[in-house]
């Protein structure tokens, strides 16, 4: 059945071995694996729970970290949920996750609470804003911060892990030697305040793992969180692809469902698509147009690159995909095959929709 999304596991754990290398053997980091951008595929998350290089497993949905969490402890490493924990999954988290990140005293202190209850200790990583403006207390706001982890370290049922910071992913800000210092700084004030060692100063994302290869990551830095350099071979800071991966790990697999000579421009009046978006069309002239059975539902269009590039996607709609087929070598009959590489935004679509099926190549 089509669409398909090929995982490609051989390749998966390549890439898993090469920004292990990195990231542990050069950058003397330990390795977080974000499981989200392939919806925690059980077979995914069983290999890398496996990897002896991997030291924690992390998903920004609570339910993906139940489906795995037994079988992550089992190999002595500890979940981890990126999100900021809801006030209403707090019993939730403190049951499947071994170490959460928190920005706000709320909740640190229902999560405090409910592991007494639970009769546990559980794990957090205070994250720290430094410009990017996602989650995370301000950096400037060194008080603040101070007074939150002197409340966090007289709860009875709370660890304060370390603390870490996200960039790139709202505010596109790249990760630099002097910006993440500002943070290996706070890391050193908060120990001196307040007589303390900190597991983990994490360092961002697959963003930051650039520094490495280049020498630039700053001391004290001591984790990072990779989903798509892992999953995609990707140095997410400038798009470079990172040595010894691949971006072929994953293919998407569609079915041509219409194939006709048709004009390129539509004909009337041009309101909103399906979507409330008004598009643009060139006028091409007539072109051999091709509809394939996936659309906006189930992936993202601007994240799908064709293995003909004699392809061009020309746009679609919720279930349909639209292409132009014209200079194409391969002359194409309904029924065939096309297949695609992703980006971030296909892979997550594609893992999540429950209309696309997976298979495995081991």
């Amino acid at each position: 059945m089509y669409p398909k999304l090929i995982i490609d596991l051989k390749k998966l754990k390549g890439n898993l071995d090469a920004v292990a290398n990195i990231t542990k053997d050069q950058g003397g980091c330990s390795l977080m694996i974000v499981t989200k951008g392939l919806c925690a595929d059980p077979q995914m998350v069983q290999m890398v729970a496996a990897h002896e290089k991997v030291d924690f497993l992390a998903d920004s949905r609570v339910k993906n970290l139940a489906s795995y969490a037994e079988v992550v402890r089992k190999q002595g490493k500890m979940t981890v949920l990126l999100r900021l924990p809801m006030h209403s999954e707090i019993a939730e988290v403190v049951k499947h996750v071994d170490l959460s990140f928190n920005s706000e005293l709320s909740t640190i202190r229902l999560l405090n609470e409910e592991a007494g209850k639970q009769g546990k200790k559980h794990k957090i990583l205070l994250m720290i804003d430094l410009g990017d403006l996602r989650e995370g207390l301000f950096y400037q706001n060194e008080d603040v911060i101070l007074r939150a982890v002197e409340e966090i370290l007289q709860m009875a049922n709370i660890e304060l892990y370390g603390i870490g910071v996200n960039l790139t992913c709202y505010g596109a800000i790249i990760p630099k030697n002097d910006n993440l210092s500002n943070l290996t700084a706070l890391a050193e004030k908060i120990e001196k305040a307040h007589s303390i060692k900190l597991n983990m100063v994490s360092g961002g994302n697959s963003s930051s793992i650039y520094l490495i290869e280049k020498g630039e990551l700053p001391e004290g830095i001591n984790n990072l969180r990779l989903g798509e350099a892992f999953l995609l071979g990707n140095d997410t800071a400038y798009g470079a692809k990172l040595p010894g991966t691949t971006g072929d790990a994953l293919i998407l697999e569609a079915q041509i469902i219409e194939l006709q000579e048709k004009p390129s421009l539509p004909i009337g009046e041009v309101g909103v698509d399906a979507f409330g978006q008004k598009p643009y069309y060139e006028d091409r002239g007539i072109i051999k147009r091709a509809i394939i059975g996936i659309g906006k539902q189930d992936t993202e269009l601007d994240s799908m690159t064709p293995l003909d590039e004699k392809i061009e996607i020309l746009g679609g709609s919720s279930d349909h995909t639209i292409l132009d087929v014209t200079k194409s070598d391969t002359a194409y009959q309904v029924g065939d095959i096309l297949r695609f590489e992703l980006g971030y935004g296909g892979m997550l679509k594609t893992a999540t929709s429950p209309y696309v099926e997976k298979e495995y190549v081991k």
